[in-house]
């Protein structure tokens, strides 16, 4: 990738992107000319997963680096940042793996780190014991509804006419779909969209109303997942589970929206054992989709190529399934 013509692949700014590499770039004359070349066309460079037992051997490559990036889980990182604040000062240092509100407070007050990352900023802490909104139970009365087997249409359709949102929502979709027939009525639309689209649609239509009062992030990271779950289904020879799998990945975070644990939160809702079981447990056949989705969300790469070789698993077509879910959410916020 670092000798692909990534000056025509970014036609913007140069200095706004960081090219992150690791040790798979060894400190040879071809790279390092490479990284020379890259950073004089303005391009900033970011180093990770540096072997501590080699910093020597990357001198050179270190000296090209703008941020370096160490692991609080890898590495012994008082340490770390003491020895490249004292010889390599020019450095941008980023912890990374930063997972709680106490490792963060931690590091501020160590100091000496220009960025953080880690889950605990992607998902914010959990209040617990607080009382659903009687709007949170409406939706999720809507949504326990719509998730049972072979569900009764009118039933879904008459407690979604309870909240004018959903139903202004649904008739913008119908109203695309019907080109001489005006729609008549809340059932009439639900009929229109059929059982299938139209519990597909709400339980996505859903997850963003209950975000509506969380960071945007949340939303971002619960239709995504959604997305990216299904396509992956007939890469994990799980095609016939493709809808399942779309409601483990938008309810991947469902703890977060009701602000309460996963399994309470995924009992207010009905969905299967196995997507109980994935989210909950990290069991069942759902599970090896949900660990390889969260960890390619992550940029986990190791543990991503491994569990591609073990599972003979397409980089390409992952590739391009992730990309989907990306396009089919820009297309879904923007609709």
């Amino acid at each position: 990738a670092l000798f692909s013509d990534l000056s025509r692949q970014f036609s913007g700014a140069h200095d706004h992107i960081v090219l992150v590499i690791d040790n798979g770039v060894e400190p040879t004359p071809m790279y390092i000319q490479r990284l020379h070349d890259l950073q004089m066309n303005g391009f900033r460079i970011g180093m990770q997963h540096l072997p501590l037992n080699r910093i020597k051997d990357y001198s050179v490559v270190l000296a090209l680096c703008d941020y370096l990036f160490l692991d609080c889980h890898r590495v012994d990182i008082t340490k770390a940042k003491s020895y490249f604040l004292r010889n390599l000062p020019q450095l941008m240092l980023c912890a990374i793996s930063v997972d709680t509100q106490e490792k963060y407070n931690e590091l501020k007050e160590l100091g000496g780190f220009h960025l953080f990352a880690g889950k605990f900023f992607r998902l914010p802490p959990v209040p617990m014991g607080e009382e659903l909104s009687p709007l949170k139970a409406t939706y999720l009365e809507l949504i326990r509804v719509v998730n049972q087997e072979d569900y009764d249409l009118i039933t879904a359709a008459d407690v979604l006419g309870q909240d004018p949102v959903l139903v202004v929502s649904l008739l913008k979709i119908v109203n695309r779909m019907t080109i001489n027939n005006g729609i008549t009525s809340v059932r009439h639309a639900a009929a229109i969209l059929g059982q299938r689209e139209l519990k597909r649609w709400i339980n996505t239509a859903i997850t963003k109303e209950l975000c509506a009062d969380k960071p945007s992030e949340i939303t971002r990271l619960s239709m995504l997942r959604a997305r990216f779950a299904e396509n992956l289904a007939p890469v994990f020879g799980m095609s016939m589970y493709s809808g399942d799998l779309f409601l483990m990945g938008l309810f991947s975070v469902l703890d977060i929206m009701l602000d309460e644990p996963i399994d309470k939160a995924l009992q207010r809702v009905r969905v299967s054992m196995n997507i109980y079981n994935a989210l909950v447990s990290g069991t069942g056949i759902f599970s090896p989709v949900y660990h390889f989705m969260k960890e390619y969300e992550t940029a986990s790469w190791q543990e991503v190529s491994r569990m591609m070789i073990l599972l003979n698993l397409d980089m390409d077509v992952i590739y391009e399934a992730y990309l989907n879910s990306l396009r089919w959410y820009r297309d879904l916020i923007t609709a």
